[in-house]
Order: structure tokens, then sequence, then C-alpha cells
């Protein structure tokens, strides 16, 4: 398998390691043989995916806040990593409205700080930022977005990340761009993951899940609001593919990609939680965007996957009901089984690899 060849015995540096998808990257990382090192906050609950897998355990685990630039440039210089993937943020859209300042700094400082400390690394590396589907000035099209449309952001979540992409580009020009900086960087957007293991505040799965846990009614606050859903490892698995192409081929320098499921895979909030109720029992939910409070976050949202599979003939693996079923099963498997948590998150990743060689894709072989 590709990765397998470019990964074993490779330094691998994740920021934000310690979040809902830097804790299965590093997992997979593992699993191919890589050496990681983290970068992070502390995880935001006991029960998180970084937790129950014990994943501190085989990982360099350093906890500190990215926006601390002469830490993260001692990290860099002093592990001389192989592959950087920055997944370091605040990502949620109804966080940003209550602290923006906090949002703003992590999302747009933390990745300037990133940057900044790349440029004194003297060895090849290949770096992955991750920003967000949600960078783009949204305009509600009914047609997927193009990594060279207008970005924007009517939120201070949204804007920070556009923010962000600014300033790598501005950066891939300034610095890594001048035939003699052995870094190379792209960026990666991706958005609404979703899988074992999230427990974040004001995500619908785990709104679903911690309610009917306990068998409580979710509340809905926008049913009818459309997202690219795709579980976690596929754009994982995009990510991984980009970074092991960046280090084979400088043509993918300063280059930008979607990664996201087909457009016809766009469903509203409630085909999801119906869905989710096909493979949990006893499952109820209320409407009550009538009550919610007015914040602006976009209805309709929708990615144009054409250049990841033009460039990197990489595609979406699962389809959506598939999607929901390793959701569903991972959390039913740690309220079931929890000593059995590992073994199951590690299936998972071999499941899905599984299922993408079905396919022939390009990264599994």
């Amino acid at each position: 398998m590709l990765f397998q060849n470019i990964y074993k015995g490779k330094k691998v540096l994740i920021t934000g390691h310690t979040g809902f998808k830097g804790a299965w990257l590093s997992l997979w990382l593992k699993k191919l043989g890589a050496e990681v090192i983290g970068v992070g906050l502390n995880p935001i609950s006991g029960d998180s995916f970084f937790s129950v897998n014990n994943i501190n355990k085989f990982i360099d685990d350093f906890r500190f806040d990215i926006r601390d630039l002469n830490k993260i440039k001692n990290i860099i210089i002093n592990s001389e990593p192989d592959f950087v993937f920055h997944l370091a943020a605040q990502s949620l859209v109804r966080k940003s409205y209550l602290d923006p300042l906090e949002t703003w700094s992590t999302n747009l400082i933390g990745t300037l700080n990133l940057l900044e400390s790349l440029k004194k690394l003297k060895k090849k590396c290949a770096c992955v930022l991750i920003t967000s589907d949600k960078c783009y000035q949204n305009n509600e099209w009914v047609w997927g977005y193009r990594e060279t449309d207008r970005l924007g952001g009517s939120d201070p979540y949204s804007a920070s990340k556009a923010s962000s992409e600014l300033a790598i580009k501005s950066y891939f020009d300034s610095f890594f761009n001048n035939g003699e900086s052995l870094v190379r960087i792209t960026s990666a957007r991706a958005g609404n993951v979703i899988g074992g293991g999230d427990w974040s505040a004001d995500r619908i799965v785990p709104d679903c899940i911690r309610a009917w846990s306990k068998g409580e009614s979710v509340q809905l606050r926008s049913p009818n609001s459309t997202r690219p859903w795709q579980h976690v490892l596929e754009p994982l698995s995009g990510y991984l593919f980009l970074a092991s192409k960046l280090y084979q081929n400088e043509k993918y320098n300063g280059e930008s990609f979607n990664f996201g499921p087909s457009i016809s895979e766009n469903f509203s909030v409630l085909e999801l939680v119906k869905v989710m109720g096909k493979y949990w029992d006893k499952v109820s939910w209320e409407d009550v965007s009538e009550n919610n409070e007015k914040l602006y976050e976009s209805g309709l949202l929708k990615l144009s996957c054409d250049k990841a599979l033009d460039m990197l003939n990489w595609k979406s693996t699962l389809q959506f009901n598939e999607t929901i079923r390793f959701t569903v099963e991972w959390y039913k498997e740690f309220y079931e089984i929890k000593e059995n948590i590992s073994k199951k998150s590690s299936d998972q990743i071999n499941d899905y690899v599984s299922y993408a060689d079905k396919l022939s894709l390009d990264w599994t072989k």
C-alpha cells in the first residue's frame, strides 16, 4: 500500500492531535509505522477519541497552545519532521460568536506561527494545512465550490479560515516558492466530518448520541440545512495521499484541494438523523428551529472535488448509509463494550481501506 511505503519510519508532526480528526490521524499514522509527534491542548473530555484509544501511549505528546510561537518553533527545529499536518483550530461556528477573538487568534495566528516556524526548517518536509469548506464566500449555490472560488465568511469562524488561506498563499509566494526552501506546503479544505469519538458541543451527531444514550429526544436547530457529510476517514485519506504526493513531487507545492463526498451526497440534518435512527434503538427528535437564536450559519454548502480527482485521482469511498453505519456502530461499541473500543477504531481503519481497495483507488495501490 502506498501509505505504508511513504510513512513507515518517517517523523510526522500533527498539530491538534488531541482533537477528533487529529486523534484519528494519529492512530492511522501509527498503524502505518510513522513516528508521530503531537502538539495540542488537553482533549475536551475524558471520553474523547484521543483518550479512550490511549493515543498518548504511542506518540510523542506535547501539550501547548499553537499560539505560542517559541514553543512550536522549537518543536519544528528539534524534531525535524518529514511531514506536518496542521489541524489545530477553534472549529465551532457557534463558539466563534461567543469568543471571536480566540477563534481569530487560534485559527489565523496559530497558522502563521506554524508557517513562520517551517521557514527555519533546513530539510525536506511536506506540510498539509487543513482549513475548512467554510473558507469560501457562501452564496448558497446549488453547485460545488471550487478551489478558485472567492474566499470569505460571514461568521468569525468562516472568516478566520478564509484569512488562514490567504496567509498560506502569502507565505507560499514569499518563502516556499523561491527555489531555496526544502519545505513544501499545500492547503486542504473539508468539513462536516462525522465518525466515532466526536464529543464536541453543538454538532449534530454527538448531540444525538448524548441524548439517545440517555433516552432523551435530540433538539434540531437547523433540520433543513444541508452539508456534505463524510466519515472522518475520508478527508484523512485525502490528506495522507496529498502529503505523500507533495513529498514526492513539487508540482503540488502551493496548491489547494477540496476533499469531500460527491455533490449528490449532500443531505439535510433531518435526513442524517433519520438514517442514524436505523442503527440506534429508540430514537426521537424535535424541530426547535422556530426557537433557535438567530446566528448566521450557512444553509446550503457543497464542494467540488474535481481537482482532487483530476490531479490526485482521489475520490470518496463510502456512500451515505455506510458513513452513518460506521459512525453509529462505533458509538454502540463504546457504550456496550467500552474496553474493546481501541480494536473497533483500528478495525474501522482496516475496513475503510478495504472498501477503498475494492474501488481500486490510487492511494491503496
